[in-house]
Formats: C-alpha cells, structure tokens, sequence
C-alpha cells in the first residue's frame, strides 16, 4: 500500500494584490493543509479558460474550494467568474517566474491545464506545451505549493521521434512532464487522458499507469482531477484515463492504494 502523504502547517488569510497595486481578485491562504478541511483549498489552475479547467473550476467551486484560474485575456475573466472562479490575468508565455510565484503563494495546490490548441503552430507547443509547464512548476517550488497536477497527453514522450505538429506536441508535453516528475519541491501527479470528448461525463473511468488508448469525455477528465488533488497519496503517479466501469472515487483510490 501507498502511505505517501502531504503535510502542511496552518496559516492565515491574506489579500494579494498585482504589482501595480491592483488587486487581482485572489486572496490566498499562507501553508493551509492539502487535505480537504471545512473551509476547503485554495487552488490555482493555469489555463483557466481551456475546456477542462472551466468544468474543474465549476466542481471545485461547488463543494466548496476557493479557485483561482490564469489566463491571458481581460475577456474571458466572466466566464471565470460564471464557474466560481476567480480570474488572475497572466501570460505565462512572457510571465517571469517571480510573477507566477507570485500568484500561486499561499495556494494549497496548482493545476496545470493549459495548452496551446489544436491549432497553433509548432513554435507554441514549445512556448505553452512545455515552456509554459515548466514555469508554472518552477514557480510553483518557489511559492512553497507542493501538491501539483499536471494534465498530459496519452502518448507523451520527450524522446518521441518526428516533426508533424502532433509530434511535436507530444515531445514538449513528455519534456514537460520530466521537469515535473525531476523537482524534488513538488508532490506532483502527471494526468494522461485519451481522446477527449464533449460527451456528458458518465463518471465511470479507468485510471491506471497504462490503459491503452480510449476516449474519455472533459467531464470525467476534470471531475478525477478534482479527487486527485484531494488525495495526496497518488503523488509520484503518471497515470492514463479513459472511459471505463470504475467510479472515479473508487478509481482514484485504488490508484492511491486505498
């Protein structure tokens, strides 16, 4: 069994406001426990418009944990909002890594959900797929954050031969989550789902170190990441998901050990 654990030392509430001085609509808490608590988790989420991180920010919200959501236009912070989240304006394709420490200090867990998109070129799978990553973990050691949940990519390789663009997607997202799984400043979990849908979530799963390739709708993407953050044991896991016969509860423990 897996007895693996994420411990933290209390702490207080603490407005945050933008080098400016304006506040970004956060308010952190310093060092508070990653396990759930009756006042719930401050969570940040890089890439807080994209499709899964909006259906993440909706479930956290709802049983009750304070989210905060990166993202790089002013015109999307409603859609935030809209999910129980709060926007925090931030491109971290020139962000330096003072500034996402910045906005991640006092969070009890960081996400990493962003992606260039399926229509962007090579030069951005290096700056977002990878680069961006990269970042947000360093920033994320720094501001003292050790739970971290990256979202991969089922067939992610930093040593993957090719250069169509997918190749090149999933060398930068297999790069990424070297770096990842290389800091010893993180309690980190690496996410490789399958095909993603838009189909109604089922919430039934598999998740396992290999599950052979499947789809899996966004819904169930974001409602396992929502238990993985929850349950600290599955650090140290690089896990695939695709549809399949387990509740996702029942599922992220049996990856935990549980």
């Amino acid at each position: 069994m897996d007895t693996r654990a994420v411990t933290r030392t209390a702490g207080d509430w603490d407005d945050r406001r933008g080098p400016d001085g304006a506040e970004t609509g956060s308010v952190v808490r310093r060092g508070r426990s990653s396990r759930r608590t009756v006042e719930g988790m401050r969570i940040v989420i890089a890439g807080g418009h994209g499709q899964i991180a909006l259906r993440l920010e909706r479930l956290l919200a709802a049983r009750g944990d304070e989210v905060a959501g990166i993202i790089r236009r002013p015109e999307q912070a409603d859609d935030l909002r809209a999910a129980g989240a709060e926007p925090v304006v931030l491109d971290l394709e020139s962000a330096s890594l003072d500034e996402v420490a910045e906005r991640l200090r006092g969070a009890d867990a960081a996400v990493f959900a962003a992606g260039a998109g399926p229509g962007s070129g090579v030069a951005r799978k290096d700056t977002v797929d990878k680069a961006a990553a990269v970042l947000f973990a360093d920033a994320a050691v720094r501001a003292g954050v050790r739970r971290f949940v990256i979202v991969s990519s089922m067939g992610a390789d930093p040593g993957h031969q090719g250069d169509e663009i997918f190749d090149v997607y999933l060398r930068a997202k297999g790069e990424a989550d070297a770096h990842v799984r290389s800091l010893d400043g993180l309690d980190w979990t690496v996410l490789r789902p399958g095909a993603l849908k838009d189909d109604a979530g089922s919430g039934l799963v598999r998740l396992e170190a290999h599950t052979g390739r499947g789809p899996v709708p966004r819904d169930d993407v974001a409602a396992v990441l929502a238990e993985l953050i929850d349950t600290p044991a599955t650090h140290g896991l690089t896990l695939e998901l695709i549809s399949g016969s387990s509740p996702v509860a029942v599922a992220v423990k049996s990856v935990a050990g549980n």
